[in-house]
């Protein structure tokens, strides 16, 4: 069985950290990019941010770059997002993803998780 289980989220003030882990299981793990993807209320999926396979290579959107950073454990099979400086427009579920490919962002999302939510509000 193929799972993506995210943990870490919560409510945070604004300026605060939080860290995202995604527990994946059911595939090789090391041979997937991997992704975080968020989504606010009442708003599209946003991609925030996406890691290669080997770990090497690391990508973010405009709006969390600087203050978000992606890491792997592919001996744990766990991808993490680590966020610091909060802010109220980080509000949102965010799920990893996980994509077939030998590049940092994949075409396709092959296996999804459920989503962990973040809170940001004082």
């Amino acid at each position: 069985e193929v799972q993506l289980v995210e943990s870490g989220g919560g409510l945070v003030q604004p300026g605060g950290s939080l860290r995202l882990s995604c527990a994946a299981s059911g595939f090789t793990f090391s041979l997937y990019a991997m992704s975080w993807v968020r989504q606010a209320p009442g708003k599209g999926l946003e991609w925030v941010s996406a890691i290669a396979d080997s770990g090497v290579s690391t990508a973010y959107a405009d709006s969390v770059k600087d203050r978000f950073t992606i890491s792997r454990d592919n001996a744990k099979n766990t991808v993490y997002l680590q966020m610091n400086s909060l802010k109220p427009e980080d509000t949102a579920v965010y799920y990893c993803a996980a994509g077939y490919s030998d590049y940092v962002c994949p075409l396709e999302y092959d296996y999804w998780g459920q989503g962990t939510q973040v809170t940001v509000s004082s």
